[in-house]
């Protein structure tokens, strides 16, 4: 899945900073708002998937003193960065642009040539739509026959979600941009130009919204998928020293890194030793059948309470 998200973010920045080069020229040229807002836009995408990148890179790195668990959490990290780069550098820009075009209607505009536009817009919608391809392409491996939103919220892994809602954005806020211009174009009247910055400042504040909060969830720890606990659980209460388990803790500190701990109630007739080799025992089964489970503690349970966890599967 790495190898994946990586190709789907060098594809996403690839053309994102071709679009927000032809963006800036075509914007200057023409003096039009929803261009520059789109400019900022590739801008602030291009930087978005550079931090992504640098986000992966770091996620590799071992554990150290300092950060005995290693450092699968900058996953999670770089996307929440991400949500808040959109805010800022795209949504509020282009609604400050939209704000400003609509209070200075009054004010004389000079423009150049609109073809400028026309003719960058065509072509950012063009590479855009092979970076959506790609990322969509990729997010249907994911997504199998789930619905859209529901993979989106409960994913481990925001990388390609992350790109893939970028992508959408950008295409939507293109066209938008291409009826401001257009708009502007036929009817002369400049307030279609700061509508449509506007618009696009609304869209990507929404957009940066429901990324911050997806993962903000994942940042602050998710426990592993329900089906996975269930499976985990089947497992320990298979083994033949087990009589119950009376608490299992997950959760994800990466897309391929989870936090495994339990509490087990043993065969009371066990000795230290031969319950010292039931935990290696369930550990080993474990890793085998769900190699994500990097880190599994597993604490005996003498005073075993049916009770004490009522979020436990049964």
């Amino acid at each position: 899945m790495a190898g994946d998200s990586k190709k789907v973010i060098v594809a996403a920045m690839a053309g994102n900073g071709l679009i927000a080069v032809s963006k800036f020229v075509a914007g200057f040229v023409t003096g039009s708002g929803a261009m520059i807002s789109e400019a900022v836009h590739s801008v602030a995408d291009t930087a978005n998937q550079a931090l992504l990148l640098f986000g992966m890179r770091r996620s590799v790195k071992g554990a150290t003193e300092l950060h005995p668990f290693g450092y699968a959490v900058e996953r999670y990290f770089w996307p929440f960065l991400v949500a808040i780069v959109i805010f800022l550098l795209g949504g509020v820009f282009a609604l400050y642009e939209g704000v400003h075009g609509l209070m200075s209607l009054d004010v004389p505009h000079e423009a150049g040539s609109p073809l400028w536009n026309y003719v960058v817009l065509g072509t950012a919608i063009f590479f855009e739509s092979g970076s959506f391809y790609v990322a969509m392409k990729e997010f249907r491996h994911v997504k199998g026959g789930e619905r859209t939103m529901k993979v989106i919220r409960d994913t481990k892994d925001p990388t390609i979600p992350v790109v893939l809602l970028e992508d959408t954005a950008a295409l939507i806020g293109l066209f938008i941009a291409l009826v401001a211009v257009a708009m502007t174009h036929f009817t002369g009247w400049h307030g279609w130009d700061a509508i449509g910055s506007t618009l696009i400042g609304v869209l990507l504040c929404g957009v940066s919204w429901l990324l911050a909060r997806e993962t903000h969830s994942l940042l602050i720890g998710e426990a592993a998928p329900p089906a996975v606990r269930e499976a985990v659980l089947e497992l320990v209460r298979g083994d033949e020293s087990v009589l119950q388990v009376s608490q299992l803790l997950s959760m994800h500190r990466g897309p391929d890194d989870v936090l495994l701990a339990m509490k087990i109630h043993f065969d009371q007739g066990l000795d230290l030793g031969t319950i010292e080799v039931a935990i290696d025992r369930i550990e080993e089964k474990i890793r085998a059948v769900h190699p994500e489970m990097t880190r599994i503690f597993i604490e005996p349970d003498a005073a075993y309470d049916d009770a004490k966890d009522p979020a436990l599967p049964r």
